[in-house]
């Protein structure tokens, strides 16, 4: 049960089944691959009782994971408040969290959450009936191909450099390169350009980097984590003189240097090892004692490549983004929006 259709066919049925009984509610797919104003959904589906008709529009998952969660919520968000989750299994945690923030949703083990104002189903605790695999995305999205695609995201145009030198770029080995870029092509992210023999470019990088994104949260980004630490304060860490210790700010810090908006709830710093002299100064603790419970995060850089000279600083604006949304916090949402629309979508050329 891979393909889309059958994921959403069969949470359909199974939601069908489990209120047949108490409610007699009809689900019927209206449409697969449809256009809802300027965004495609996976499908469209109608929901009746009682001869009232209420229509989704479906964001298909074949898995949902807790470090996925902030992508998800984007993505939902995006949609309104007719958006549907539909997936193969939701843990009872992840049920919870949805309904917590309002997100309908049904699976394919027959849980499901819907709330309007006639309609109120609440199922969970269903096991599936097939043990779950977690879908394969191709291997430029396992975890050194996650590196490769990042830099080819901060820099479309290394798509032309020669392998060795994208390999040096993305801190992998230069075979490594050499099975990413094939792979991204099968997918559509690489392509050649028509009349111009070896000049390579860049499509659908909307996609690609929702799909790094996600992968990122799962695959990479557990990886990167050099210790977590707790401090008296974090009030004042703008002055933080990160520069002298060859470290950038990412997470919330980053966020809110770049948008002005998000008030850090926690520090993220990006450095090869954990920068003694500020753990000194800054009394780093590896345990929370009285006094001692904000955090900060170090994590080590997967990337060779200097940041853009306006924002020296932070990490590129891609990661800024994939590690606010990896929070599932709703403001650190907010800002990976504001983040995605200000360097991302319009990214900041150099001078």
């Amino acid at each position: 049960m891979n393909k889309p259709a059958d994921i959403v066919e069969t949470a359909l049925l199974e939601a069908a089944r489990n209120t047949a009984r108490t409610l007699e509610i009809d689900f019927d797919i209206e449409k697969l691959q449809a256009q809802l104003g300027p965004r495609r959904v996976d499908a469209l589906v109608r929901v009746g009782r009682n001869g009232k008709l209420a229509q989704y529009a479906v964001e298909i998952k074949k898995t949902v994971h807790p470090a996925t969660l902030g992508p998800l919520l984007l993505q939902l968000g995006q949609l309104g408040q007719q958006a549907l989750l539909v997936t193969r299994y939701l843990t009872p945690p992840m049920a919870d969290a949805l309904r917590a923030r309002g997100i309908a949703f049904i699976d394919a083990a027959g849980n499901a959450y819907l709330n309007q104002p006639d309609l109120f189903v609440w199922v969970t605790g269903r096991k599936p009936a097939e043990k779950r695999i977690d879908p394969t995305t191709g291997r430029g999205f396992q975890p050194t191909g996650l590196q490769v695609v990042f830099a080819l995201l901060c820099n479309p145009e290394w798509v032309n450099r020669p392998y060795r030198d994208l390999a040096e770029k993305a801190k992998v080995a230069h075979g490594t390169v050499g099975w990413v870029m094939p792979d991204l092509q099968r997918q559509g992210f690489v392509a050649e350009i028509k009349g111009k023999r070896g000049t390579r470019r860049l499509f659908n990088q909307t996609e690609m980097l929702a799909q790094w994104v996600d992968a990122y949260a799962r695959l990479l980004r557990p990886k990167t984590l050099l210790g977590r630490y707790y401090i008296e304060k974090i009030e004042g860490w703008q002055d933080w003189p990160l520069h002298e210790h060859d470290a950038q700010w990412g997470g919330e810090p980053a966020g809110a240097l770049l948008t002005e908006y998000l008030r850090p709830g926690e520090l993220t710093i990006y450095a090869a090892k954990i920068p003694a002299p500020l753990a000194a100064k800054y009394k780093f603790l590896k345990e929370p004692r009285p006094g001692h419970t904000d955090i900060v995060e170090v994590r080590k850089p997967f990337w060779n490549f200097p940041a853009h000279p306006d924002h020296a600083s932070v990490v590129p604006p891609a990661l800024v983004y994939a590690d606010l949304l990896a929070t599932g916090d709703g403001r650190c949402i907010e800002t990976a929006k504001m983040v995605h629309e200000q360097y991302i979508d319009r990214p900041v050329k150099p001078a």
